[in-house]
């Protein structure tokens, strides 16, 4: 049984973006990893949302949730966008900083309207089982989503779910190329952070 509701799980993901991580990084090797984290974390976090939170928007809110769906799908198309600008710039450069940070101010409002409006609202409609129920899909779902923002993909399921399949062996391969922080080093990042 799960132990944490649909809303407690998508706003601790909110506090792993490591994006101080990125900025407080002293070297070009160690931002190019935690750019790369962030976004493998934000890609997969956005694409469980939109297959397995915002229908549910849609289904319990009626209207309302139908509205706060299409705006939540079009802030994460936006930081889709940014972010696949963001790996076609070369880390260290100013303009691959003032993407990545124009990515985390969308996020960071974005994800202030989900936290203070849009999860309590469904939380409110929600039976517990169905939020431990929705908690569940919504952990399997990110853990079978794309690792790369693909902005021109379908946002809304069944669509984003071939479009995702489709798509994620390519970003298999491409994260075995890539550099990432070790696991001790996101361990002490999330410990620094009280993650």
């Amino acid at each position: 049984m799960a132990t944490q509701t649909l809303k407690e799980t998508v706003m601790h993901d909110h506090r792993e973006l490591f994006y101080d991580q990125y900025k407080n990084a002293a070297d070009a090797e160690s931002k190019e990893k935690w750019s790369n984290q962030y976004t493998w974390v934000v890609t997969r976090h956005s694409v469980s949302e939109e297959i397995v939170v915002y229908p549910l928007f849609e289904k319990k809110l009626g209207e309302e949730g139908k509205k706060m769906a299409d705006k939540d799908r079009t802030e994460h198309r936006e930081v889709k966008v940014l972010l696949a600008r963001v790996g076609n710039l070369s880390v260290g450069a100013p303009e691959h900083e003032n993407v990545l940070s124009k990515v985390n101010d969308v996020l960071a409002e974005h994800m202030k309207g989900e936290e203070e409006h849009d999860l309590p609202l469904l939380e409110s409609k929600l039976q517990t089982e169905e939020s431990y129920n929705a908690e569940r899909e919504f952990q399997r779902t990110k853990a079978l989503a794309p690792t790369r923002p693909h902005p021109t993909a379908p946002d809304k399921p069944p669509y984003e779910i071939l479009a995702g399949f489709l798509a994620l062996p390519m970003d298999k391969i491409k994260d075995l190329f890539s550099k990432f922080p070790t696991e001790e080093e996101i361990k002490a990042a999330k410990g620094k952070a009280g993650i």
